[in-house]
């Protein structure tokens, strides 16, 4: 079901003027709360990234996810060679957990759903799989013992939506007492207005948005 205008405001560049425009909107704020990631304390969190949301003849696909691939990609490569854990996040529905998901978007997407899948760009066997049934990852989930066993305090979002599932991972986090590093075009959404907005109010109060190339030179 369609009930917003979608756009395709990232494109594959590695420099490109809109996540350029994004950083410059929320760079005086979030300037104020840069701090160095701790490399010993540091996940990734690849947030729904499925097919669901990437393959074109769904009707949640969403345009600018494509050319963040490569970008969580990159990250999760560094990361593994600095031994970061890196943990996936699969959106899964069942007619008992969906609550107001079912009543907002009128359909769910289920285990048995062939595009509930980990897109096969990012997928790698054995690796941790959080499943959630709602936009926020903690939420009756073992995500916060596995980043306390891994003594993990500080999280990098990546994945989609950033207005959705990311922007509500990402204040929940922050309750709970983690670091958040935010990707500023390492998320996506459905269009460039949703995706701003997140940034901003997330700047102002919750986690520091970054740019890929940032992250990666941050990490070393």
């Amino acid at each position: 079901m369609e009930i917003v205008d979608k756009e395709t405001y990232f494109t594959g560049d590695t420099e490109e003027t809109s996540a350029l425009d994004f950083l410059s909107k929320i760079e005086s704020v979030r300037n104020k709360h840069l701090f160095p990631p701790d490399p010993e304390g540091i996940a990734l969190l690849i947030m729904d990234m499925q097919d669901f949301f990437l393959k074109k003849n769904s009707h949640a696909f969403i345009p600018s996810a494509l050319p963040i691939i490569n970008r969580i990609a990159r990250i999760r490569e560094r990361c593994r060679k600095l031994n970061i854990p890196v943990i996936y996040t699969r959106h899964i529905n069942s007619i008992e957990d969906a609550g107001q998901m079912s009543r907002w978007w009128r359909d769910i997407l289920t285990r048995e759903d062939e595009m509930s899948k980990i897109i096969k760009e990012l997928y790698e066997p054995g690796s941790i799989i959080v499943e959630k049934s709602q936009y926020n990852a903690f939420f009756k989930t073992d995500l916060e013992g596995i980043l306390k066993d891994n003594n993990i305090s500080q999280i990098i979002i990546s994945g989609v939506m950033t207005h959705l599932c990311c922007e509500t991972t990402a204040r929940e986090a922050y309750v709970r007492g983690f670091d958040v590093y935010f990707g500023i075009d390492f998320t996506a959404t459905y269009n460039r207005e949703f995706h701003g907005s997140s940034l901003i109010n997330l700047s102002h109060g919750f986690a520091v948005p970054v740019l890929a190339e940032e992250m990666m030179e941050m990490l070393g």
